[in-house]
């Protein structure tokens, strides 16, 4: 990817909106701690996978629509917490995007519909290449871990039931995705009817 093409991924968006002052200072305050860029990359993937629980496992309706939200509300659901880890990172100027998963809402089951996860795509200066972290939060049967060799997603996804790994990389949350939250004023009642592409 070229540097120009970097550059998209490091602006401020309506949703990243890492210029925020509550980023600004937990980008500090993760900087503070780490020993390099990569360090800080795992270290912003830790605390918002470990530190910040999703909206659906903690059962709370509030819905943070941004960045800046899901750190102040300690909550989030995928598609605001894939905000919060782009906009810590391109606040240090770590080109960061959203890759999307098209998945069951039941285990086994498509019959129930479909959700649409995201998770995050970092630039590693060092490798010179992109990889992807799923910092959603792990739970039973979720183990999603910070590599730079090999995927360790949240979920595996499971073609025989329809679902989808799009494998992309956006520079904003999709417009659509960000119509929803405005629009929603619970957590339990986002829902998605669509296939991203």
């Amino acid at each position: 990817m070229t540097e120009n093409r970097n550059e998209t991924y490091l602006k401020e968006t309506e949703c990243i909106n890492h210029k925020n002052p509550l980023i600004q200072e937990k980008a500090a305050q993760l900087k503070e701690l780490s020993e390099s860029k990569l360090d800080y990359i795992k270290k912003a993937y830790e605390f918002v996978r470990d530190e910040i629980p999703h909206s659906w496992d903690i059962k709370a309706a509030v819905v943070s629509q941004k960045a800046s939200e899901v750190l102040k509300n300690k909550t989030g659901i995928c598609w605001t917490k894939s905000c919060l880890l782009a906009a810590l990172l391109r606040s240090n100027g770590i080109p960061s995007g959203i890759s999307y998963q098209l998945l069951t809402r039941a285990d086994e089951d498509a019959r129930e519909g479909y959700i649409i996860h995201a998770l995050n795509t970092v630039y590693i200066e060092e490798l010179d290449r992109w990889i992807r972290l799923d910092a959603r939060g792990n739970k039973e049967n979720v183990h999603a871990e910070f590599s730079v060799d090999e995927e360790k997603l949240a979920f595996s996804v499971r073609a025989e039931f329809g679902e989808i790994d799009y494998k992309d990389n956006n520079p904003d949350l999709d417009e659509r995705l960000v119509k929803i939250l405005k629009e929603s004023k619970s957590v339990f009642e986002i829902a998605t009817d669509f296939k991203m592409k």
